[in-house]
């Protein structure tokens, strides 16, 4: 497994770069605040069509939740994006076993109260033309390493660019409680209610 990796100094410069890009390349980032529990970790799930998805998640993250952040990416891009280890990425450098133990890895960061991770439920890159996200078996498996003393964080992030120059990105977010009982399935359809929401709600906002 690829593990992250701590450096002050590296992690300093990329949390203001990652800042100064958003602030320069939108017209502006905005998203709504939650009542959240500060003595439990945070799963972040969120949709992943861009480029863009992990660094407005990290600001989301120092700006609102402020915990430290974990973010599973997948192996290619651990290592063609050397600066990701240090913001706090990891990997599985394999197929089957590794994949597991990464997961379980991931489902152990929840145990900690301090730790938020981010995960892309859909595994890999999609278009933003979309009515409907999908979810990787592998989030029950990250779920169940668990001790499920933790929050879900549903994060819906969609652009416009409308009458700007510059697109206007927007994070609606949704603390969901998951029930006793939690599958796939289940919260598969949580997820995209409140995605489908979302898209209702930008939709009204050019109607």
């Amino acid at each position: 497994m690829y593990r992250s990796r701590k450096s002050p100094i590296i992690f300093q410069f990329f949390s203001w770069y990652i800042a100064y890009i958003i602030k320069k390349d939108f017209s502006s980032y905005t998203y709504n605040r939650l009542q959240l529990k500060e003595d439990e970790a945070i799963l972040l799930l969120s949709n992943h069509f861009s480029w863009w998805d992990g660094f407005l998640m990290f600001q989301l993250n120092k700006v609102v939740f402020k915990k430290e952040f974990h973010v599973l990416v997948t192996d290619e891009d651990y290592r063609k994006q050397w600066f990701l280890k240090y913001l706090g990425a990891f990997a599985a450098d394999t197929k089957g076993k590794d994949v597991v133990e990464t997961l379980i890895y991931a489902g152990q960061l929840l145990d900690q109260p301090q730790n938020l991770v981010l995960l892309f439920p859909q595994g890999r890159l999609y278009t933003s033309y979309i009515n409907s996200i999908s979810f990787e078996r592998g989030v029950m498996q990250l779920i169940n390493a668990s001790k499920k003393k933790f929050q879900i964080v549903f994060s819906a992030t969609l652009i416009d660019y409308f009458d700007k120059r510059k697109p206007k990105a927007e994070s609606h977010l949704l603390s969901w409680e998951a029930e006793e009982y939690m599958s796939l399935q289940l919260l598969k359809r949580e997820y995209n209610k409140h995605y489908n929401n979302a898209l209702s709600k930008q939709s009204k906002e050019v109607a």
